[in-house]
């Protein structure tokens, strides 16, 4: 795949997934089913831009809390902790230590999870600060 034909891609599925304005009916629906998930509203969710909501919603809900993914929520709930840690996101980084325990995480695996994303951080400063090339990094590696 060209450049081009790589970001005409992503910028069509970034499209795609974009949500709708969301109309009031909508955007009550979106609350009532958090309410219902949650036993309550969040006030962060609460807070969320109206024309957002649903489909962020729609989103968390089919991806992260679904079960029913090509990912159990543990591993979902390490990945996301992983990320996390690199952003930094102290909100996220609590949220997904709960889930990752909730889901059977053990501290072991929680801290595994972290110390893969410093390492996997660590070694792209390196690549990318010394430039190193591409195609040599990958046909050294046995890369096709």
């Amino acid at each position: 795949m060209t450049r081009f034909t790589t970001a005409a891609f992503v910028f069509s599925t970034l499209l795609a997934v974009q949500p709708a304005i969301a109309d009031d009916a909508e955007v009550k629906a979106t609350l009532d089913d958090v309410q219902a998930t949650f036993g309550g509203v969040p006030t962060f969710m609460a807070s969320v831009s109206q024309a957002a909501l649903p489909g962020l919603w729609k989103q968390y809900k089919e991806l992260e809390l679904s079960p029913d993914t090509a990912l159990d929520p543990k591993t979902k709930a390490l990945i996301s902790l992983a990320v996390a840690a690199q952003i930094p996101c102290d909100y996220c980084i609590w949220a997904d230590t709960e889930s990752a325990h909730a889901a059977g995480a053990t501290d072991q695996e929680i801290a595994e999870a972290v110390a893969m994303a410093g390492m996997t951080r660590n070694w792209s400063t390196i690549f990318h600060g010394m430039q190193v090339d591409f195609e040599t990094f990958r046909k050294e590696l046995g890369g096709s």
